[in-house]
């Protein structure tokens, strides 16, 4: 396969903004910081803005809108997810969009924009589905300063405030944007000039992105917006803004023609279609995904009645589908990969299961459930008879009717300590 011309970015290269477009493909809602400066509580087709969007899609829903909109600009070389919530925050959706998107548009860039918090986690994902460019954006590297721009920052279930929740926020972004440039990718560092609270330290920031080996760095002026805690700041002077520029450009290249996408924006920076696109990115929002390409539902069973092995336990599969009757039949029976090995056991599983809908398994841990799931196999803790799960399987697709109860093996992790490595 012919690898990306990565110099078609328009955000990353000046010079290609007037010949190539890029495409938002909103399919993250969820955000696990709070800035002081956003409101993704609404839409307007006039206002472009981060966290805006006029739908929000799942990844078959985005891969179908894709095509179509390549259909209507040719010139369109990046697709890209920023929004409107932290594309790390829904790795999940994430990265099956990209991973479907990489499969039937092999030529395109692939770019994501987050705050950092939840990249770690994945790098070595990100890197494997081709992901070319990526946006961190770091407001500060001194806490003391970070915990005046952030309301809090979630880790998994786990909230944190003040200085605590800069901290964590810090080391993460650079812990992201290390991991990022080992593996090839360019990266982008953007930092929000806030006056009074971080202006003065436009120039720290630029210093570290340029220590991490940022490719380049945008300073966007704030956008004082209704129902934040900075909505009564003024936005910096353009005097201002060309005066931190020149100072952090010292230390790392500039962007300077930035126009403050939505999370849905589409066409070139410069003339963006969004509200043109609006009515096709509504419809195919409401369209239903196509489960084709995954026809089969694998199942973890001792005797091919019921479901009731441990996923981690189960030395195979059964992979299940429907017969011509409508009724469902097994296709094979497959191996499942050898105990130990961590995450790399999981990826593995999910190769071997690429062809089917969903595994389910009378119990299962969390890391591989979500490990799965970032493969675009949803894994499933269900108990009850192989024929009722089907029905379920098939007609709904909701799992959590038969979710098993408390005690025993559907209880937790009942197996010897191993069968989730």
């Amino acid at each position: 396969m012919k690898t990306p011309d990565t110099t078609r970015h328009p955000c990353f290269n000046r010079e290609a903004a007037g010949s190539c477009g890029r495409v938002h493909l909103p399919v993250a809602p969820r955000c696990n910081i709070m800035c002081n400066y956003c409101n993704r509580q609404y839409d307007c087709v006039n206002e472009s803005r981060p966290g805006v969007t006029s739908a929000v899609l799942k990844p078959g829903q985005a891969v179908d809108y894709l095509g179509q909109v390549l259909e209507k600009e040719p010139r369109i070389t990046v697709a890209g997810i920023a929004g409107p919530g932290d594309p790390m925050a829904n790795a999940a959706q994430t990265l099956e969009t990209m991973r479907l998107a990489r499969e039937r548009f092999p030529h395109m860039l692939f770019c994501l924009s987050s705050n950092g918090m939840n990249v770690p986690p994945h790098l070595d994902n990100l890197a494997k589905l081709g992901v070319t460019h990526m946006t961190i954006t770091m407001n500060a590297v001194d806490p003391a300063i970070g915990e005046r721009v952030y309301s809090w920052v979630r880790d998994g279930n786990v909230v944190f405030r003040g200085k605590e929740a800069a901290e964590l926020l810090m080391e993460r972004q650079i812990e992201s944007i290390r991991g990022l440039k080992e593996r090839g990718i360019i990266v982008k560092v953007n930092t929000i000039i806030i006056p009074g609270y971080n202006d003065g330290h436009v120039e720290a920031v630029a210093t570290k992105a340029a220590e991490l080996g940022a490719d380049i760095m945008n300073l966007i002026p704030l956008h004082p917006t209704a129902g934040t805690k900075f909505a009564l700041l003024e936005e910096p002077s353009k005097e201002r803004v060309l005066e931190l520029r020149t100072i952090a450009e010292s230390h790392v290249k500039q962007m300077t023609h930035c126009r403050r996408c939505r999370a849905d924006a589409v066409g070139l920076l410069a003339k963006d279609r969004s509200g043109e696109f609006c009515s096709l990115l509504t419809a195919c929002s409401k369209t239903k995904e196509k489960p084709a390409e995954r026809p089969y539902v694998a199942v973890a069973t001792r005797e091919g009645m019921l479901i009731n092995l441990h996923l981690g336990e189960a030395n195979s599969f059964q992979i299940w589908g429907r017969d011509s009757t409508g009724g469902f039949t097994i296709v094979e029976e497959r191996p499942a990969p050898r105990q130990g090995g961590g995450p790399k056991r999981w990826e593995t599983l999910a190769g071997t299961l690429k062809d089917c809908r969903m595994v389910l398994a009378a119990a299962m841990g969390d890391t591989p459930r979500l490990l799965l799931r970032e493969h675009g196999l949803e894994a499933h803790p269900v108990s009850g008879f192989i024929q009722d799960a089907l029905e379920t399987a098939y007609n709904t697709g909701d799992m959590s009717c038969l979710s098993p109860r408390r005690g025993g093996i559907a209880g937790g992790c009942s197996g010897g300590g191993s069968g989730c490595a």
